[in-house]
């Protein structure tokens, strides 16, 4: 039922389609009232919150000149940037409650390796989601100094509220987003798709597409900013290529253990993955030599 409660069971343990469907009313019910507690609070505390965003365009040259302050040029502006804040610092903050709702849907139709390495997914993801969004806060400031500057000194750019905060949601979102790139690549891995061989041969295409990838997902387009994400990505990906290795090998000295342990009665494991095929300059040495 829902909740989870063991009363809406069936005796072999499975939930039927009508109380799955009461389980995940009550799961975005709990969600949907942790976001909107989090957004009051927020929108009655954001001025905290609104000079945390605003910081990185104070670090810039036009940001100083201008005293820190941004312009609003329509009536509601200023009502919309507060609720535009408020609604994100709620979803941030309450990030926990609904993403433990989400896992607590889905994990109980998981076996427990399955929900082992889902949850090892999770946090990573997160982690990633997290590492990803404070780099591009980090880095802000520099690619939009390039952009208020890059006319010289003739020009003074008035910068907008709204677009600022748009600017700094995408960068932060789009960094995040990519940086959930190496949960992709191991998830491939985990499953068979991509071995530590493969990923080691596609390292100089996968250089240039988290190149190509990252100058066309920044929202600046500046050669900074974009560099700034690429640079993290391929050491990410080389980390998830030394990964893979460590992997492979625990798991081909844990069947060579495995086999030492057998006794001579029991028959050995084959594997079953297709030989290499030979050279043909080499087959056609062979053919020659037993002719």
């Amino acid at each position: 039922m829902a909740g989870g409660d063991p009363a809406g069971l069936t005796p072999d343990g499975r939930m039927t389609l009508v109380e799955h469907l009461y389980e995940l009313r009550s799961r975005l019910a709990r969600s949907m009232l942790a976001i909107a507690v989090a957004v009051v609070v927020v929108f009655i505390l954001w001025e905290p919150v609104f000079e945390f965003l605003k910081a990185p365009y104070c670090a810039t040259g036009s940001g100083e000149k201008a005293g820190c302050d941004l312009v609003s040029i329509q009536v509601f502006d200023q009502f919309k940037v507060r609720l535009r804040v408020a609604f994100i610092g709620g979803i941030v903050a309450s990030s926990p409650v609904w993403l433990y709702q989400i896992g607590a849907f889905i994990t109980p139709a998981l076996h427990r390796k399955e929900r082992r390495y889902a949850a090892a997914f999770l946090a990573a993801s997160l982690v990633l989601f997290a590492v990803g969004a404070a780099f591009a806060y980090l880095t802000i400031s520099r690619g939009l100094d390039f952009l208020l500057s890059v006319g010289g000194d003739g020009i003074t750019t008035l910068v907008g509220v709204q677009s600022y905060l748009s600017f700094v949601t995408l960068c932060l979102l789009a960094f995040g987003v990519a940086f959930e790139f190496p949960v992709v690549v191991l998830f491939l891995h985990f499953v068979g798709v991509l071995s530590a061989d493969r990923m080691r041969a596609a390292r100089r295409g996968t250089v240039v597409g988290l190149f190509a990838f990252s100058a066309l997902i920044t929202p600046s387009q500046d050669p900074i900013t974009f560099v700034a994400m690429a640079g993290p990505l391929c050491l990410l990906y080389e980390l998830c290529i030394l990964i893979a290795r460590v992997r492979e090998r625990r798991s081909r000295k844990r069947s060579r253990l495995q086999q030492a342990e057998l006794d001579d009665d029991t028959p050995s494991v084959l594997d079953a993955a297709p030989s290499p095929l030979p050279a043909a300059a080499s087959w056609r040495d062979d053919e020659r030599s037993r002719l």
